[in-house]
């Protein structure tokens, strides 16, 4: 989905949308529809490990893996509503109907926890004789995730897109942006504190059923603004370009490669040759038949007969650039998956140690999750009002996104470190459980890492991405997250067969071994990274300079 308003006259004449649509009238609906769904989704997801151990008897380790496999689908779905909102459907359409199909999981999750016929038989949590759930409990358990995960997924991209487009320059794009990510974090620590509190104190049907009419609530809000939105209609799916100058390169495969210019297609607006690139670039020279002009390649009125067998130059070094980019994106999952399996393994590790804040409150488990949102929110204030003109003052100019990422690496390395060491802490005072605060440094250098690689991976690829597929620079990241936390439900699944490290009760494990298995993981990661950054070339090195401080 277009992000990109450099031109709003233009995009404006083109969709014919009148003045009146847009502007600062949409703000309070998009913020106040973000906040309602962040506060409906977060509230069942931060405790849903404690959910399924304490209410359907799953294993310890088995609800960390659900977790992140929930995690994952909520990260992937946003590249599914990506894809439909700019081939199909547009933003507005994808947004509502997503919300819907959230609050449709919500309301399934909610009537677990109220009717008990839905889940088994309560009993003595870690006990060896818990009944099992059964396979229709389980089926309607799984159909709830499922439609919350992919339901508030497929919108929460997709919102972010239609509250820029809403916006005709940088500078008003710029403050959505800073109040849009602020309510996302806000909702959430609310969700992970006063929800989840409500979920382990009060009630469990009452807490998601918070969640649903939180969901219920966006969904409202978002409809009221319907006649004041700007709405950009769909112009297709990027992704197709793609694959059509794969297909016409090896269609072509047997086509002897030209050096003159005016033998490739530059594409026609109007009857007139569009102005691109002088010749294409000699990386990944295959790729170059696919723009090269054949006879029956042409109609008469100078347009492509069929976009299979001929693309433009354009097209060609579009997919260049994407695979140019790829070894830095790939590094980037690795650098995901180590902080997938530390979220998972808090919450247990929360389970196990002392709780209580005073005599009398205990701080629920899954809200310790909060802490990472915290120190994100206070990093990127810091960030912008200190780091950034400290390292200008010092180098001349502002970090790069590569430098930011770079820096996120580092302090997620040191993060598993400290995991590591305090893992090893709290297996030794088991006789005197460990405070749960020993918990919030790894929380700490967790999230601020956070704070620095993840503004940073999307002023890489959405500096670096051509103008014809910046839709899918917000859905990288997306895509990023969900591997990473599919392949950390993998990694704990094969550390469970091969090692003796993750037992039900990690009282009788050795996570230690697990954190610094992923120091080592990250060390090495990091190396790959650093080849890739010292080799990588940016497009534009001018935006690159500019942008590289920017979290918006």
């Amino acid at each position: 989905m277009e992000l990109d308003t450099s031109n709003p006259a233009n995009r404006e004449a083109q969709n014919d949308h009148p003045p009146k649509h847009g502007g600062w009238i949409t703000f309070p609906f998009i913020i106040a529809t973000s906040a309602c769904l962040t506060l409906g989704n977060a509230g069942w997801v931060s405790n849903l490990t404690v959910y399924m151990i304490e209410e359907f008897n799953v294993k310890r380790i088995d609800a960390a893996q659900v977790f992140n496999m929930v995690n994952g689908s909520i990260s992937l779905s946003p590249l599914i509503g990506a894809i439909i909102a700019d081939s199909f459907l547009g933003c507005f359409s994808v947004i509502w109907i997503s919300s819907f199909i959230s609050l449709l999981g919500t309301v399934l999750l909610t009537l677990t926890s109220a009717i008990s016929s839905l889940r088994p038989q309560t009993c003595e949590t870690g006990s060896t004789a818990c009944p099992t759930p059964s396979k229709f409990q389980l089926a309607i358990l799984y159909a709830g995730l499922a439609l919350s995960s992919f339901g508030v997924g497929g919108m929460r991209f997709t919102l972010t897109t239609m509250g820029a487009n809403q916006f005709a320059t940088t500078k008003q794009q710029s403050i959505y942006f800073n109040w849009y990510f602020f309510s996302l974090y806000a909702s959430a620590i609310a969700a992970s504190t006063a929800i989840v509190y409500v979920e382990d104190n009060v009630s469990w049907a009452l807490g998601f059923g918070l969640c649903a009419g939180a969901t219920a609530l966006g969904l409202v809000i978002f409809l009221l603004g319907s006649r004041f939105y700007r709405h950009v209609k769909p112009e297709g799916s990027p992704f197709t370009s793609l694959v059509q100058v794969f297909v016409a390169s090896i269609r072509k495969r047997k086509v002897q490669i030209s050096l003159k210019n005016e033998d490739y297609y530059r594409g026609h607006v109007n009857g007139i040759q569009e102005e691109v690139a002088a010749t294409p670039t000699r990386s990944f020279r295959f790729l170059n038949r696919a723009a090269l002009i054949a006879q029956e390649d042409i109609a008469p009125d100078g347009s492509i007969s069929n976009p299979w067998k001929l693309c433009t130059l354009q097209q060609v070094e579009d997919l260049k650039t994407l695979i140019r980019i790829f070894p830095l994106w790939s590094s980037s999952i690795f650098l995901g998956t180590p902080i997938g399996i530390q979220t998972s393994l808090l919450v247990l590790q929360a389970l196990t140690m002392d709780r209580h804040l005073g005599p009398h409150f205990q701080i629920p488990a899954g809200s310790m999750l909060v802490f990472e949102s915290f120190f994100i929110c206070i990093a990127l204030v810091l960030s912008d009002r200190f780091l950034r003109p400290t390292w200008q003052y010092l180098t001349g100019r502002p970090p790069t996104p590569l430098q930011l990422i770079g820096l996120g690496h580092v302090l997620n390395i040191s993060s598993m470190a400290v995991s590591a060491v305090v893992e090893s802490m709290r297996r030794q005072s088991a006789a005197m459980p460990l405070s749960v605060f020993w918990l919030v440094p790894q929380m700490a250098l967790v999230g601020v890492g956070e704070a620095f690689h993840f503004p940073g991976q999307v002023a890489l690829y959405y500096q670096e991405f051509p103008a014809s597929l910046k839709s899918m620079a917000t859905a990288a990241v997306g895509m990023l997250i969900g591997i990473a936390f599919y392949l950390s439900t993998a990694v704990m699944g094969c550390v469970r067969r091969v090692t003796g490290w993750l037992p039900d009760d990690i009282d009788d494990g050795k996570v230690d071994y697990v954190f610094w298995m992923l120091v080592v993981v990250g060390v090495v990661n990091f190396g790959f990274y650093m080849v890739c950054a010292v080799l990588y070339k940016y497009r534009n090195p001018e935006k690159a300079v500019e942008s590289g401080g920017s979290t918006s």
